[in-house]
Formats: structure tokens, sequence, C-alpha cells
């Protein structure tokens, strides 16, 4: 699970196509089925169209070591250097590349050759499928969701079946779950959000693909295949796998082998094409004993956006990059309500919008919102100012301060991030006695294992709204404070002189 500087965003998989309003339910939630009978059109050149029937496996289980084995067997066959790590079983993460030898910190690692990387670039083995794709001019996002699709559904035809055979059939990540866990689990955090509107922009994407292509040529795109289920697999491994390569030209590429690599918070080593060794590396930055397994990271990522594509939440307290959503929202009540929406929606915000608060404190941004939310209309002349600094589009000196509202923005804040403790204390305290009434024992350990990963990312977020709670209510009271010495030496002044 793999990426080098993983700037990820949630709708630029659909840059050309036609976008998807966020919602706040998911429009289908369909399960990825364990096989697909496939009928392809092997040779489209001579109009010839053998009907080919098998079972598509769609990957093995999260854990399969026998299916990693088969991948590094056929790595080495193909040109992938000889290893100082191999895949084994790990506590974190499942799957993972341990030492088999003593590592050096500063070696490079990997050496994965570029006819190992899969781009959009990548020859097809059914040509004709992306032949179609590259002349509609479909971005490399759901072009690779359609290419793992396709060499999927030909199995050992392909050249990458070793590849996807050993990749996850159904991971854990949030793109996976139903909108009634989503409902269920995850009501307090706003990562809830962003995981409906990923999953309806996956949505819309394969809809505007089945409209515009696939129902044109359903030889080579048959919708036994290619439809919302598979759709929703290769995505998920797309937002999970996909790296971006800076010496590669900015290439996102599916780096095998690399991807086994999990996380760790206190890795700051990325993916990269290295030019002169010609193959995809990393640098390690610590050493690494004979058994140990060897990290990267993903990215300096919050427990959300790591539980949103991976499906992991780190120990509460090791994620120095974690933050908490704290939702901020104007005042229908407001007499400048309409005015003040305009100017947000002029800067692309809305009258509600979230913001990242850290344990280390909040951005300005945030602050510069809850300004334009309590100002009142006596200072309409700073609307503007305040909206665009809100949005970080402007040029205006970053101290972007408001001494006269500046008490009213603070408790605004504090009201917002009490009304979002309040929500993760109710699940918190309700999560004990949640109804994981089901008849699969499978099942069952799914539901069990859902529910811990929303309290591990709700206790981890909850923590820090109280630490910003915490420093909010202190500076509030040290200004109430100041404000009532400074009036009691004012009117000590004034007896003095009556």
């Amino acid at each position: 699970m793999a990426e080098a500087s993983r700037t990820l965003y949630s709708t630029a998989f659909i840059p050309s196509f036609s976008p998807t309003k966020k919602t706040h339910e998911i429009h289908r939630h369909l399960i990825l089925p364990r096989k697909h009978q496939f009928h392809c059109s092997v040779s489209a050149s001579d109009a010839t169209k053998t009907a080919v029937t098998e079972t598509i496996p769609w990957g093995c289980e999260i854990d399969s070591q026998e299916n990693a084995s088969a991948l590094q067997r056929w790595l080495s066959e193909s040109g992938l250097p000889p290893q100082k790590m191999a895949i084994e079983r790990v506590d974190v993460g499942e799957r993972g590349l341990v030492a088999l030898k003593n590592i050096r910190k500063g070696e490079k690692l990997l050496f994965v050759p570029p006819s190992l990387v899969i781009t959009a670039d990548s020859a097809w083995s059914c040509p004709e499928a992306g032949e179609i794709l590259k002349k509609n001019s479909v971005p490399d996002w759901p072009l690779l969701a359609t290419y793992l699709i396709s060499e999927a559904s030909l199995m050992k035809s392909s050249r990458w079946s070793s590849y996807v055979s050993a990749l996850p059939r159904q991971p854990y990540s949030l793109l996976y779950w139903s909108q009634a866990e989503l409902d269920r689990y995850l009501e307090a955090s706003q990562i809830r959000e962003r995981a409906i509107e990923r999953i309806n922009n996956v949505i819309g994407t394969y809809n505007d693909l089945r409209l515009r292509i696939f129902s044109k040529h359903p030889g080579l795109f048959p919708e036994e295949v290619f439809n919302i289920e598979t759709f929703k697999w290769s995505f998920g491994i797309l937002f999970s796998r996909l790296v971006r390569l800076p010496s590669m030209d900015e290439k996102f590429a599916l780096v095998p082998w690399a991807d086994m690599l999990n996380h760790s918070c206190d890795v700051e080593t990325f993916l990269d094409y290295d030019k002169s060794s010609k193959g995809v590396v990393f640098t390690t930055d610590r050493p690494y004993q004979p058994g140990e397994q060897v990290f990267i990271s993903y990215g300096k990522k919050s427990n959300g956006e790591l539980l949103l594509s991976y499906g992991f939440v780190p120990k509460e307290g090791t994620n120095p990059s974690d933050s908490a959503e704290l939702l901020l929202s104007l005042r229908k009540s407001d007499k400048c309500y309409e005015e003040k929406l305009q100017l947000l929606k002029k800067n692309g915000l809305s009258a509600s919008q979230c913001f990242p608060v850290k344990v280390t404190g909040w951005p300005l941004e945030l602050m510069a919102y809850a300004y334009l939310a309590v100002s009142p209309p006596s200072m309409r002349g700073q609307f503007e100012e305040m909206a665009a600094a809100a949005s970080n589009k402007t040029t205006v000196k970053k101290d972007l301060r408001y001494p006269e509202i500046e008490e009213q923005a603070l408790q605004f804040i504090l009201d917002s991030c009490e009304t979002s403790i309040s929500k993760y204390k109710r699940f918190l305290q309700e999560s004990g006695s949640l109804d994981l009434d089901v008849t699969s024992p499978k099942q069952l350990n799914r539901r069990l294992f859902l529910k811990q990963l929303a309290v591990d990312l709700c206790t981890s977020e909850q923590r820090i709204l109280f630490r910003a709670q915490y420093i909010l209510r202190s500076r509030l009271r040290n200004m109430r404070t100041g404000g009532l010495r400074a009036l009691r030496i004012f009117d000590g002044f004034r007896d003095l002189f009556q």
C-alpha cells in the first residue's frame, strides 16, 4: 500500500467528466462479487468476437501469503533484481516487506524496473479497449481503473495475472463501507462526508464511462465485467496503491512489490524513480535488522485520511500529522447571511465549511471564517477580505486580526468545537451497545473490525478537539479576566479624581 508524495484529490480522477454533486447519501452501495463470468472480444481488428467464459477471482484475501509468494516469484522471473526483503505476514498491515539481511540507513532499496510498473502508457492485453479510451481522452485515473479491470478479467492471459491475484479483493478502506456502516460508525466524524463524496465520485465516473463509451462497445466492455462493483474495486486499489513519481515526469503509477510496503508515522521516506539505476527506489532513513518490517511513508496524512484510503488507523498519539475536521457554519439568523454566503461562494467556500484542527492549533483560514461569521453589519467593508482569507486565496498579510470581534470569534469556534465533542462522546459512550446481530461469523468479524476502526478514529479526533477546547477556554478566560482587571484599574483611577 505504498505511495510516493501521495497527493490524492477526492475529485481529481474525473477532470474531464461530468462532476458529481456532493451529497450526504450514497447513490448505490454494491458489494464486489467474488466471481464474474467474462465474455470478451479478443480480436476486434478482423471483426471476429470470441466468447471466453471463465471465473475471475478479483484478487485475494487481504492476508493471503500464497498469492504474495507467487507474486514474488513472478517478479523475480520478470526482471526484479535480487532483494534484501521478502513478503511475509506482519503485525502491522497483515502483509509487508521484511528485511532478510542487515539494511543500512541511507541505503537504496527495491529497484523495480519500468517494465514492471503500470502507468497510463502501459500496453493493454486487449489493445482495442485501450485505444478507444485514449481516443476519448479518458484521464489517467479512470483509464487505469479500467485497465485493472480489463487485465484482471483476462486472468492468465494477462502478463499482470500474478500481480492482480495478489491484490486485496476487498480491503477495509471507506470506499467499501455501506451507507448504513458509515452512518452508524462515523456519524461523529467529518471523514464520513469525505467517504460519501468519494463513493459518489466513483459512481459518477463509472456512469459517465458507461454512457459515453462502454454502452457503445459492449463486446469490449461487457457489463458483467465492467460495472460499478468492479470499478469500486479498481478505484479502491488506486486510492490505496497509486503513486506519483516526480522523477518519471510526475506519472501516476502502480508499482508491484513496492506497494507491499506498509506505512509508519515515524518514517519520512518515499518512492521515486532513480534515473541512475533506472528503477523505482526508496532510501531508508533508519537501519533494519533481519526479521524487521521495513516501512515507508504514505505522506503527512491524518488518521481519518489514512482510514479513508487505506483502511487503518494508527495508534492514538503516534501520528504527528493527525488532525480533526471542525465544521463551522454561518448563522442563518445573521442579518448579513446572504451577503456573506455570496462572498464565500465567490472564494470557493460554502455556508458550512470544515477546517483541520491539530493538537498544536488551527489554521489561519479557520480564524478568518470565524471572524466573518461573527462580524456585525458595521464591518461590511471587511467581509470580502475575511472571505478571501478563509479560502487562502488572498495576498493579505497572514496576521489578519480584528481585535474588536476576536472574543466573539473564539467563542464561535469554541461553540462549534463543543458541539462536535458532544457527538464523539455520544458515539463512544454508545459504541459498547451497538447492535451486532449478524448470522455470518465472517460478517460479525467485519462489523467488529469496522466498529473498532471507528472507535480508534473517534478517540483520536476527540482528543484533538479536547485540546482545542482547552486552548480556547484558556484564551477566552484570559481575555475576559484581563478586560475585567483593566476595568477595575480604570475605576480606581476615576475614584482618585472624584
